[in-house]
Formats: structure tokens, sequence, C-alpha cells
């Protein structure tokens, strides 16, 4: 401590001594108070008695206060360092396919790499070999369908664009040499035009954008690069080469070495995503007439990857589209219909939110309204969750429900319960009857403030008939088409019915023939 510290520390310790306080108060009522002026940041002791004083601290050389912040800034960089690989580690043990990812993409490269480092594969591609490696980077996708997408869409493209190049390359070197540059200039115009036009088009964005991006590359590349060079069919054929061999080389790496399909994907997340939709419409009940805890209010949340899945299905119904027949999924497998079964959940997903808002609604409803309507809401909230698991429970295991039928009758039947107890509600709202000084009786009428009070119970009975109708005419019916055009197995029970039933009738009709022989 500084000499003028050590001062007003002396000092601190007279003032305690003239108050006259116990050493348990003097360390109690002792404390340090921070406190900024225009020179920077300041201490000060305040005491028992109210005063306060200023702790100057002791000036440090410049050496010093320069290895103080070098010390600061190494330690934070290797404590965001830590951070960031304890994140990276997290994420790999949780899904190890993106860790593989990254080894198949190294794998991919390294091997392209070879056309440059040994001497007979260069001098088969010649410098063009770059072009190799640039197509591995651009082209190598996280799914086999991503990947498929690309290279076939970069091969037509490049096949396409570099035939159309060299044939109007033709066209213009037999035209006089003065218009050459016109010809060549005016073909790149019109087919740029149009290509970037044809990508406004939805069929040929979801499909064929990236094939689009690249014709208008390479078709540019060949026409302006060809009007100064001789050799223009050559340098065409070995950049096409290059192209095919890493094209190849990503389809080959990714749907051998621990291949990730994107219809496995799509059809693996479509009933995860019913699935966290109805364990939020549980809670979502639950917590409204206050039979949830923290477990559920954190479920309840799950609603909302349903709303935020919109273009992650839709870019793996389209990857999916491109990947051949594997497992279970044929080669025209229906991918269409899990977009239909995304959108049915989206929509019951919107009335959860709105069901939530009622959650927090300033306006409280009495406990006596709100127990009249509890049992018939947690009835119906109960059944349409059972009706969306066992929907998803279908789809997961491409198999028709034999219990659907009947969960979505008891779905019905607590709606009509519920809608029976709003009927009646209004009987708990009618008020005594009023009567003048003449004994005249006046007609009963329902007061303005019970109804103001019991509105937000009412909407939240309606929405959740709302969603029980969305989730029988249109999850119920997209997962019913589904199952038709995927062609979903039967139920063991149902086949086994129908074999038994087959072999009675096989041995009711050996019979029948028997006792026409005996006649």
């Amino acid at each position: 401590m500084s000499l003028a510290n050590q001062q007003k520390a002396s000092s601190l310790s007279n003032i305690c001594t003239s108050c006259s306080c116990s050493p348990l108060s003097i360390l109690l009522s002792h404390y340090f108070v921070k406190m900024s002026n225009k020179n920077g940041v300041e201490w000060s002791i305040r005491v028992g008695d109210g005063s306060s004083m200023v702790l100057e601290p002791e000036h440090k050389n410049g050496v010093m206060r320069l290895w103080d912040r070098l010390k600061g800034l190494v330690v934070g960089f290797v404590m965001r360092v830590c951070m960031f690989i304890k994140k990276a580690w997290a994420l790999g043990v949780d899904d190890p396919r993106k860790f593989f990812h990254c080894l198949k993409v190294g794998v991919a490269l390294m091997v392209v790499s070879l056309f440059y480092y040994m001497r007979p594969l260069y001098d088969g591609v010649g410098g063009n070999a770059m072009w190799a490696v640039m197509t591995v980077v651009v082209v190598f996708e996280y799914t086999v369908g991503g990947t498929l997408y690309k290279c076939l869409n970069r091969i037509c493209a490049t096949f396409l664009a570099g035939f159309l190049a060299l044939g109007i390359h033709w066209i213009a070197s037999h035209a006089s040499h003065q218009f050459e540059p016109y010809i060549m200039g005016i073909s790149l115009f019109i087919l740029a035009s149009a290509t970037t036009f044809s990508r406004f088009i939805p069929t040929v964005k979801a499909r064929f954008d990236y094939g689009c991006t690249i014709f208008i590359l390479t078709y540019s590349l060949v026409s302006v690069s060809g009007y100064r060079v001789d050799h223009l069919l050559s340098m065409t054929h070995t950049r096409v080469s290059t192209i095919i061999i890493g094209t190849c080389l990503c389809i080959i790496t990714s749907m051998l070495v621990f291949p990730v399909w994107a219809g496995l994907e799509l059809h693996l997340l479509v009933p995860r995503n019913m699935n966290k939709l109805a364990k939020s419409l549980e809670c979502c009940v639950a917590d409204y007439f206050g039979r949830g805890d923290e477990e559920s209010k954190k479920t309840l949340q799950g609603y909302k990857c349903v709303l935020n899945s919109k273009s992650s299905e839709e870019s793996m119904a389209n990857f999916a589209r491109w990947e051949p027949a594997h497992g279970r999924f044929n080669f025209r497998h229906p991918w269409k219909n899990y977009l239909k079964i995304g959108a049915s959940s989206r929509s019951c997903a919107y009335c959860i939110e709105t069901l939530t808002s009622c959650l927090d609604s300033k306006n409280q409803v009495p406990e006596s309204i709100k127990k009249h309507l509890e049992l018939a809401c947690m009835n119906l909230g109960s059944t349409s969750s059972n009706v969306i698991r066992e929907l998803a429970t279908s789809v997961t295991t491409m198999t028709r429900s034999v219990k659907i039928n009947a969960a979505v009758n008891d779905m019905k039947n607590a709606v009509l319960e519920l809608q029976d107890d709003l009927k009646s509600l209004s009987d708990l709202l009618i008020q005594p009857h009023d009567h003048k000084e003449n004994n005249e009786q006046v007609s009963s009428e329902m007061p303005v403030m019970p109804l103001l009070e019991v509105m937000p119970l009412v909407s939240f009975a309606s929405l959740l008939i709302e969603s029980a109708s969305r989730i029988e005419e249109n999850m119920v019916k997209a997962v019913e088409e589904l199952a038709e055009s995927a062609q979903f197995k039967q139920p063991e029970d149902e086949v086994k019915l129908k074999h038994n039933q087959a072999t009675n009738k096989i041995v009711s009709d050996e019979e029948n023939v028997i006792a026409l022989q005996r006649v």
C-alpha cells in the first residue's frame, strides 16, 4: 500500500475509535464504493458515521500497464478458443455424421489433388486440373441428394453451355472477322438474359437454379476466352473432363462412405415435429389450468420448431427427388406428401401459438367457471395429442395404424363434450332476479362484467376445438394420402385376420367339394 493510503487508513482507524464502534459493527458498516469521475474509476470507503474517504490507486509505470493489458488479451483469447472447442465437440458428439462429412470432403480433395501432384495425371489434363478441385469444393454437400443435385446440374449445364459456345463460335468464325465479336456478344446477351429470367420460374428455380448459374458461367468463359484462343475445342474438352472427374468423385464418396440421405432425413423430421406438436398441445392445456411444471414449460416451446421447419422440409424434399431408391423408399417415392403433412402440422402449430398467448392474458377467469371446463379441455387436449402421436408412429414405421380410427372418434367425442359444457356455461352467468319497491319483477339479464371475465376461457376452448378440426381435416387426410401413395404396410393384426379368413374360405370350399363328390 502507498504512503498516502496508509495515512488514510490510520485516519480511518482514528475515526472509528472516536465514534466508539465495536469491531464487528466496524467490519459490517465499512464497504467499498466504486465511483467514476472524469479521470476514470476511483474507489472510496464509506464508514458508519456517513463519511467517505477516497483511496487513490498506486501508479504503475507504462511497462506494467502494457503487460497487464497484454495478459488480459491473451487470457480472453484462450478462454474464447476453449469455449469454441467445447461447442464444436458438443456438436460432433450430438451428430457424429457431421464429423464424418468433414472427413469425406477432406478425402475427396486429397484424391483430386493427385491430378496436380502426379505427373502422368497432370499431363493428361494439363493446367485445368484446378477445375476438378474447384468442382469438389463447390458441389460436395452434406446429403446425397444435395450432392447429386449440384453434380448433375453442373455436368448438364457444362455440356450444354460448352456445345452451344462451340457452335456459335464456329458460326461466328465463318462469318467476317469484323462481325465475329458482335455475333458472340449478342449471343451472350440473349442466352444470359433468357437463362436469368428462367430462374424466376418456380419449377426451374426449385430444381435447376444451380444449373442455370453454371450455364451462364460456362458459356461466358468459353465464348469470351474462345475469341483469343486458337485451340478452343481442346480447352473445352479438358475443362469438361476435369469437371466430370470432380463430380464423379463427389458422387462416389457421398454415396458409399457414411451416406446421409435427404429422403431419410425428411422422413424422420416430419414425425419428430408431429411429436413435438403433440407435447406442446398437452403442456399448453396443462399450464393453462395450473397443472404444469418447469419441464412442461420447456416442452411447450416445441411448436416453434414446427413453425420454423418449412424451408428445411422443402430443401430436403427437393434433394430427395434426385436420390436413387434406397432403404424403404422406391425411386418415385411421394416426397410431396411429406410437405403436405408438414403444412398441416404448421397449421396446428399456429393454433397452439395462439393458445399460448392465452396463458399470459391479464384477464383472470374465476376459478369456479374455469373448473367447469377444465375436465373437458384436458380431455380434448389429451385425445388430440394421442391422434397426432398415432399419426407420427404410422409415418415413422410406414405402417397403417389400427388405432387411428378409435383415436379420432375419441377426439370427436371430446369436442362434443366441450361444446356441451360451453352451452351450459351461460347458466353460471345468470344473476338472481331484481325487484323494485313495488315488488314488480324485472327480467334477468346477463351482466357485462362476468361476460368479459369469461371471454379468455371461451376463446381458449374455441381454439382447442379449432385445432382438433384441423387435425382431423388436414393432418389425418394428409397421412392417409401418404399411406396410399407410398403403399404403407398393413398392420400385423389385419394381415393375420385376412390370412385366417382366406384359410377358412379355402377349407369351406374343400368341404363343399367333398360333399358334392359324395352326392
